[in-house]
């Protein structure tokens, strides 16, 4: 059997699996297969879900799990495949380089059990906004969508159709549902108009660049009942909300420590040699959450709902710190 390097720390009960195909699906977009190693089963997942994934020669990163195509070689939902695609990007952190360039079919590598924050809601009806290769959450989003039975349509924008994934299938499976724009050709969606006069009781799920996202929450900021849902490739700009330092405890360990208003919880944990599954630091990815005994959390990550930040039930320690002077966590 071909060798695999270890499982990085970072990813917590990591699964072993091994590329079964690699297809092209637009300019420097390439669909990866991924089966077990082991050839058992894989976790099942949820419409929004993703993994993280290592690769050889670079970080650990998060992506999308898509819906199976039958095409491929493997059967819809089946149980032992997961798809995911990866946009090789040159001037990224290096992942999708190391993914591009090293993972071919046979390439044995590790993931993490899918998390999802990015779940499908219950809503009358559905707009889905992708950017790029922001389609690739939007996709299982779509197909769990239409399973329901409930209105739904599809805007995929991007500089030009070949480097927009999966249009040609979108295309054939949705046909009317789905608009294709190319914004070389007919210039950037206006979602101000796009979205205008939404009905009540829908849910927009947008993914794709910080812009484009901003141009959806803000087309849908005063429109009664309409809820708008994101998912971010990049932390946005802080308000400047000062940080505090504060004491922090850990229950299962017995650790406590100070964390300075100028480091993270992670930042400390990694000096006090704690291992704690990581990745991004930018509170976007979800690897890092943790789990709240008490305190007061001030959340700055762009994953957890508001609902879930008024649970205050779990934090990425990454990136959001404590308003109310102690904090204890689980771990």
């Amino acid at each position: 059997m071909t060798s695999v390097f270890s499982a990085p720390n970072s990813i917590a009960n990591g699964i072993r699996v091994r590329v079964a195909a690699r297809n092209q699906v637009a300019d420097d977009v390439d669909e990866f297969v991924l089966v077990s190693d082991a050839d058992v089963p894989l976790p099942s997942w949820s419409a929004g879900s993703h993994v993280d994934l290592a690769t050889p020669a670079g970080p650990v990163r998060q992506y999308s799990l898509c819906p199976q195509r039958a095409h491929a070689g493997e059967e819809p939902g089946d149980e032992h495949t997961y798809r995911i695609a990866v946009q090789r990007r040159a001037d990224g952190r290096g992942g999708s380089v190391s993914a591009h360039a090293s993972l071919t079919v046979g390439t044995p590598t590790w993931i993490s059990p899918p998390r999802n924050h990015f779940a499908l809601t219950r809503a009358l009806t559905y707009v889905f906004v992708a950017g790029g290769i922001g389609i690739t959450p939007l996709l299982s989003l779509v197909e769990a969508a239409r399973t329901s039975g409930r209105p739904w349509k599809l805007i995929y924008t991007g500089p030009t159709r070949g480097g927009m994934a999966y249009t040609d299938e979108l295309v054939a499976l949705h046909g009317a549902h789905v608009s294709i724009r190319e914004s070389r050709r007919t210039g950037r969606v206006d979602f101000g108009d796009e979205l205008a006069g939404l009905p009540r009781g829908t849910a927009v799920y947008a993914c794709g660049p910080a812009g484009m996202l901003d141009a959806v929450v803000d087309a849908c900021a005063d429109q009664p009942a309409v809820d708008v849902f994101t998912e971010r490739f990049t932390a946005p700009v802080l308000s400047g909300r000062p940080a505090q330092s504060f004491e922090l405890s850990l229950a299962l360990s017995g650790v406590t420590v100070d964390v300075p208003e100028d480091r993270t919880i992670l930042d400390v944990l990694d000096a006090c040699g704690v291992v704690a599954p990581s990745s991004c630091r930018e509170g976007t990815c979800g690897t890092c959450e943790t789990g709240v005994v008490s305190g007061e959390v001030d959340h700055r990550d762009v994953i957890l709902s508001p609902e879930e930040r008024a649970e205050n039930e779990s934090m990425m320690i990454c990136v959001s710190r404590c308003s109310s002077g102690r904090l204890v966590l689980e771990l």
